[in-house]
């Protein structure tokens, strides 16, 4: 299962035209299921997403949570970050969930974090997306819990 969280001042998620979700001062999540991945992993992930300490204190140094800072998130389904590198030019997916089970595990996500306290829009799974951000910092974190 793998996050990659970007701390942002800012961020929104469109499809066709359509605003699907946005999110002030937080996280954009982009969120991905792997082949394996189970609801105790996604449960382990929204909790280190809530708890990361990767905003700034008053001293400047980064020491809050975005449940610390009474942020939001907004998250965003992205099979593409299973991609597989390693050979040719062409990336492979499969590694990354079957899209019936990418969705289940997506929206257990996305409720395991306001579970947790964090106000979470979100995009359409499976639908092309154009997704906006400011991000601060920079900061973007890769997280990875291996199934």
């Amino acid at each position: 299962m793998i996050a990659l969280l970007q701390r942002v001042t800012g961020a929104e998620v469109r499809s066709e035209g359509e605003l699907l979700g946005h999110c002030g001062r937080g996280l954009l999540v982009l969120f991905c299921a792997e082949q394996g991945d189970t609801s105790e992993l996604v449960q382990k992930l929204a909790r280190k997403t809530a708890r990361l300490r990767i905003f700034q204190d008053d001293g400047g140094k980064m020491n809050l949570s975005v449940k610390d800072v009474e942020g939001s998130a907004l998250v965003v389904s992205q099979f593409t970050l299973a991609a597989d590198t390693r050979s040719g030019n062409r990336p492979s997916f499969t590694g990354a969930a079957a899209p019936d089970e990418g969705r289940k595990l997506y929206e257990e996500f996305v409720e395991a974090l306001r579970a947790e306290g964090v106000p979470a829009e979100t995009g359409r799974f499976g639908a092309s997306m154009q997704v906006s951000l400011v991000n601060d910092g920079p900061v973007t974190i890769w997280l990875r819990l291996p199934s």
